[in-house]
């Protein structure tokens, strides 16, 4: 891959207060495959125009955010409330 590409996700952003990786949207949709592992391992925010619009997270965190959120809320990607 190439070395541009790979650093311009490296540097680590502050954005409220948190310091995420980032990316801009072109680079997101040029290395998908890149994002996906990434995001695995941590939050990333896309970027587009400067500012941030988006943030990919693995499902293990999105569903660890849900249980602080709403502790009654099935865990698993396919999971769904009861009486939906």
């Amino acid at each position: 891959m190439c070395q541009d590409f790979v650093s311009s996700i490296i540097a680590k952003r502050a954005i409220k207060g948190v310091f995420m990786k980032h990316m801009s949207a072109k680079d997101a949709k040029n290395g998908f495959g890149f994002l996906l592992d990434t995001a695995r391992a941590e939050p990333v925010t896309i970027e587009k125009h400067g500012r941030a619009v988006v943030v990919v997270l693995s499902v293990e965190e999105y569903e660890r955010l849900r249980e602080l959120e709403d502790p009654s809320m099935p865990q698993g990607p396919n999971a769904k409330r009861q009486g939906a």
